[in-house]
């Protein structure tokens, strides 16, 4: 899966031989809109995925081998709570894209990579591994909030990886 961040809560997902963008509140200087969901084949705005509330979520079943033909299926884009989705692609692990607290949980979160958005990311990541282990935080904020969370988090981790997003830049997660 390759996640780029455009800044605020604008992201580019590439996952599942898919194109999904989800876009952010906003207008992003030096974004241009046309080129963000050119070739995407899911276009969801934040604000209105997170409207459609699902808790309980979990990731898909797998399709079984009589089920696969030459496409996939569709990345699904499913509002986990107030301020947080989740991107659940055929193959991949669940991208859960968090700029407020969720209270999603299950066995799935220790294999789901976390983009935690915005303000307060040393704290929301504090409660996130205080009842979850998953597989990567990835932090999408200031450079102040992103030093902060690093000090923190980083001797919490067990395992947990941990990576700052940088605006523009394609990350292979």
């Amino acid at each position: 899966m390759k996640l780029t961040w455009f800044g605020d809560d604008t992201f580019r997902i590439h996952a599942a031989g898919a194109i999904a963008v989800v876009e952010g509140e906003g207008a992003l200087p030096g974004v241009d809109r046309a080129e963000l969901v050119s070739g995407a084949d899911i276009v969801v705005r934040f604000a209105e995925v997170v409207g459609g509330v699902n808790a309980e979520w979990k990731p898909r079943a797998p399709l079984r081998m009589l089920e696969v033909d030459e496409a996939m299926r569709q990345p699904a884009v499913v509002g986990l709570g107030q301020g947080a989705l989740v991107v659940d692609a055929d193959g991949e692990a669940p991208l859960v894209l968090a700029k407020g607290a969720f209270a999603a949980s299950g066995r799935w979160l220790g294999q789901a990579v976390v983009v935690l958005i915005g303000e307060g990311l040393a704290e929301r990541g504090g409660r996130l591994l205080d009842r979850a282990a998953p597989r990567l935080i990835a932090l999408a904020g200031a450079e102040l909030e992103v030093d902060a969370a690093f000090d923190a988090l980083r001797d919490r981790l067990d395992g947990t990886g941990l990576i700052a997003l940088e605006r523009g830049m394609a990350m292979e997660v």
